[in-house]
């Protein structure tokens, strides 16, 4: 069965189950769970109830799909994505991506955990991508390409919506949330970067660095979906603030950045047209 097949029987699972469209989905990354909580959920689905869905591996990430309302609009989220520092393929990290435009979905907001290289930024705060530089070593849109998902070539020129992006700047103004523009370097993990690596990448554009989102973010992209993401700045790469990272520090650190994500997210959705 090939991999067209497989995210087809997903998705014929999942419609059976819930057959309404859903237009706006939502990714929670590492420590974002609890964004979760602003839903109103109808219905969870465990990702291993799903026909060939991958099942996270990351002890910071559940592994749910949610259907419910946020905002008073319809959405569909991921709790808990796939990396590929676990090991899957990059077919396997993207397809709830390729499941959810056949489930209808047209405007994608992702979420991560980042290292700031910025040094105006600081651990806490939330970073909207502007821009991304991908240093993943596989793509997710290498080999057999179907027309019908999209182009052989998709154009990146503009791979995070503008709009959405003036939108999510003049929501922080409102409720006077401090939030960083800048450009996220994805890169292939599960290690953090050594001090050289950070200065790397600061180097050649990088405001933040993680270890997902651009993936899932190319393939929304080719689909024809509308794309925006935010940032929690959950560690610095800047030289003379670095130290050692845990795991927990990363979530701690996230946990800080939620409220305000929440906020962003939650008025994002509900004016969305």
């Amino acid at each position: 069965m090939d991999y067209k097949q497989q995210v087809e029987l997903a998705t014929a699972y999942i419609q059976g189950i819930h057959s309404d469209q859903v237009a706006i989905g939502i990714i929670l990354g590492t420590g974002l769970g609890n964004l979760a909580s602003q839903i109103e959920v109808d219905l969870e689905i465990p990702y291993q109830e799903i026909p060939y869905f991958p099942l996270s591996t990351v002890e910071s990430h559940s592994g749910t799909l949610l259907f419910g309302r946020l905002g008073g609009k319809k959405v569909l989220a991921m709790k808990g994505r796939f990396h590929y520092y676990e090991g899957y393929s990059m077919k396997e990290v993207t397809f709830p991506i390729r499941v959810m435009r056949l489930l209808g979905v047209e405007t994608l907001l992702v979420s991560n955990a980042s290292g700031g290289l910025n040094p105006t930024h600081a651990v806490g705060e939330v970073m909207v991508i502007a821009d991304h530089i991908n240093l993943f070593p596989e793509n997710p849109l290498r080999g057999k390409n179907y027309e019908d998902w999209g182009p052989r070539f998709p154009d990146m020129s503009v791979p995070y919506s503008k709009r959405l992006i003036d939108l999510a700047l003049r929501i922080a103004h409102e409720k006077g949330i401090k939030l960083h523009t800048g450009v996220y370097c994805g890169v292939e993990g599960p290690n953090l970067e050594t001090p050289a690596e950070y200065i790397h990448l600061r180097t050649i554009g990088g405001d933040a660095v993680g270890m997902s989102t651009i993936p899932e973010v190319l393939v929304a992209r080719h689909s024809g979906m509308e794309v925006f993401g935010l940032s929690a700045i959950t560690d610095l790469g800047v030289p003379g603030k670095i130290h050692q990272v845990s795991l927990e520090d990363v979530i701690a650190a996230a946990a800080l950045a939620e409220p305000l994500m929440s906020q962003i997210f939650f008025e994002l959705v509900r004016r969305l047209n």
